[in-house]
């Protein structure tokens, strides 16, 4: 033990000696004189980083008058822009039977209970399949998630009845399969609850920004909450923006791309406030980031139809690798009951928010 420490003494004396000492405080010298070299640092492009669309573009025709797999008023419609589809969410028509239903039901009922028609369309308008949404809610807005050669819907679902319709609590996500009859409780639905405490939960999907956008209520007051999808996807709710819902007519759907929402609001010619040809349909961006409403603007599109009343909004992208390309889609139910039809016009001019509004 001895020898060991006298060895340790011998090697542990020259670090410390005064010549060693100089020479270290000369080199802490030295390195305090040599410049400090930037470290670089890659700037990530906020996903609330976008152009805004011009409202007050004419818009132009996608489709027109194109039958769905019910007769009822289009709600809500989304596109997938990789394989060219189009989803139509309506309330399912009263009069029919579903497998283990033990007679028809009506339309009413129907409202009540929350039950939707889902239409596959191409993007000529021709239906492709269907599916039934048994409790799931209203359709107010509804988002397509493209995997591959699959879709995958987003919805609100079970529904909660207040006054005469069912109104989704929570959302879901679930593969199109057509001819398929789901309920809230089907196996294989994917469901969400973002915001403890919330009702009147709706969802869309910007797919150019990986994002997902869910209109709720909460203490009687709507607000939009933006995520990031995949991260909702793996049941991490934290929110990139959360804003309170501007005041606006009678309210038709939203659609969000980059940095703002779009919502839709208006009723058809004949109610309050609607004639024709004018009618009361328009348009608000809200800048995501400040909850600032940026412009509004009266929606002319379609203009010769017949009932022609606003049903939802959907981000298309023509071309998905160019993502900077979108259009903003604006939904019209016309013609008459029990034969609703569908019509799709579409805005895609995007400037810089400043530029649009001085």
């Amino acid at each position: 033990m001895n020898k060991l420490n006298g060895i340790a003494k011998r090697v542990i004396r020259p670090l410390f000696s005064r010549k060693n000492l100089a020479r270290t405080v000369a080199g802490i010298a030295v390195l305090s004189l040599l410049p400090i070299l930037p470290v670089q640092v890659t700037a990530v492009k906020s996903p609330l980083s976008s152009k805004m669309f011009v409202l007050s573009e004419p818009a132009t025709e996608l489709i027109r008058e194109k039958a769905l797999h019910n007769g009822t008023v289009m709600q809500s419609f989304a596109f997938d822009n990789v394989n060219q589809r189009i989803y139509v969410v309506q309330l399912m028509a009263g009069g029919q039977q579903l497998p283990g239903e033990s007679s028809p039901v009506s339309g009413a009922e129907r409202d009540l209970r929350g039950d939707l028609t889902l239409t596959q369309l191409d993007m000529a308008g021709n239906e492709l399949g269907h599916m039934f949404l048994k409790g799931f809610g209203h359709g107010v807005q509804i988002g397509v998630e493209s995997v591959g050669s699959n879709a995958y819907l987003w919805t609100e679902t079970d529904s909660v009845t207040e006054g005469k319709s069912g109104w989704g609590s929570r959302i879901a996500r679930f593969p199109f399969e057509s001819g398929k009859v789901l309920t809230p409780d089907t196996a294989g639905i994917q469901k969400h609850e973002l915001i403890e405490g919330a009702d009147r939960t709706t969802v869309n999907l910007d797919s150019a920004n990986g994002l997902l956008t869910m209109r709720y209520r909460k203490e009687g007051v709507f607000r939009f909450a933006v995520y990031d999808l995949e991260a909702v996807k793996r049941n991490e709710y934290a929110a990139i923006a959360d804003v309170p819902q501007p005041s606006v007519g009678t309210f038709q759907g939203f659609a969000s791309y980059g940095g703002y929402l779009y919502l839709l609001e208006g009723t058809s010619y004949g109610s309050a406030g609607s004639v024709a040809p004018t009618g009361n349909t328009y348009l608000t961006s809200v800048d995501l980031q400040t909850g600032r409403v940026v412009d509004k603007q009266l929606i002319t599109a379609g203009s010769d139809l017949s009932f022609r009343e606003p049903e939802g909004l959907a981000i298309r992208i023509p071309d998905p690798s160019h993502s900077q390309k979108a259009q903003l889609g604006i939904g019209f139910a016309s013609n008459f009951t029990p034969t609703r039809l569908a019509n799709i016009y579409v805005l895609d001019r995007l400037l810089p928010a400043q530029a649009i509004v001085k």
